[in-house]
């Protein structure tokens, strides 16, 4: 890695920026500003632009990557793809916690792992990005991240909302709606564990445990969607 952090950002980035002060500016976190005698300007707006760069570029994206499909589709994968997770994924990608400007006290914290601060910093580099370069660039940007994730649009669905792709599968392919119960609570009343199982009709389609309902179910309805998929395609065999 280089020891200009600003140069390790170019080189994931596949290109250098002509004006290296909005590079900065975006990986200048508020807490080392605030250190400073002279206040440079820290990463909070260039986010603000970079989230609606990121979402119109998203958005043409997906409008041209897949025509046959329609509004309500394309809305949830575009959700998929610019969840928070999703952007602390980018970031992770692009190596930018090495380049960010830290407070100490962020520093010591663990401010490079951090997701917010993972987050804040994308978005503000694509702001950066469009301001240097132009829309196609930040564009570009967009595509090489995001187009990684595409290869199963309806897997990246099922990631985003399990359960709601599993009652599509089944209310589809078997007319049916699945439903959860709850097997056992056990561990302590601060620390419980939830037991779930999915049905389908009268068949168990996965069992799971998780720390809360919500996320034994999800995980379940994950698991149930896994099964039937390859139920489906063992069948076309």
């Amino acid at each position: 890695m280089s020891d200009d952090p600003l140069a390790h950002v170019e080189e994931r980035l596949g290109r250098p920026f002509r004006d290296r002060s909005l590079l900065k500016q975006a990986m200048t976190h508020p807490s080392y500003s605030a250190e400073q005698n002279f206040p440079p300007p820290d990463n909070q707006r260039l986010e603000f632009l970079g989230d609606a760069v990121l979402g119109f570029a998203t958005t043409r994206f997906l409008f041209e990557r897949f025509p046959e499909l329609d509004e309500g589709r394309l809305t949830k994968i575009r959700s998929a793809l610019t969840r928070d997770q999703a952007l602390v994924e980018y970031a992770r990608q692009l190596e930018l916690g090495n380049g960010l400007l830290l407070g100490r006290g962020e520093e010591q914290d663990g401010g490079r792992e951090r997701p917010s601060n993972l987050e804040d910093a994308f978005e503000a580099l694509l702001g950066a990005l469009f301001l240097d370069s132009g829309l196609e660039a930040a564009e570009a940007l967009c595509q090489r991240l995001v187009g990684a994730n595409l290869d199963d649009p309806q897997g990246l669905l099922a990631s985003e909302n399990p359960k709601g792709s599993l009652q599509e599968y089944t209310q589809g392919t078997f007319h049916l709606t699945p439903t959860y119960e709850v097997l056992q609570v056990n561990g302590p009343e601060h620390c419980p564990e939830f037991a779930v199982r999915v049905l389908l009709g009268e068949r168990e389609l996965a069992r799971t445990v998780g720390a809360s309902r919500r996320e034994a179910e999800r995980t379940a309805a994950t698991q149930a969607l896994l099964t039937l998929r390859e139920e489906e395609e063992s069948s076309r065999e």
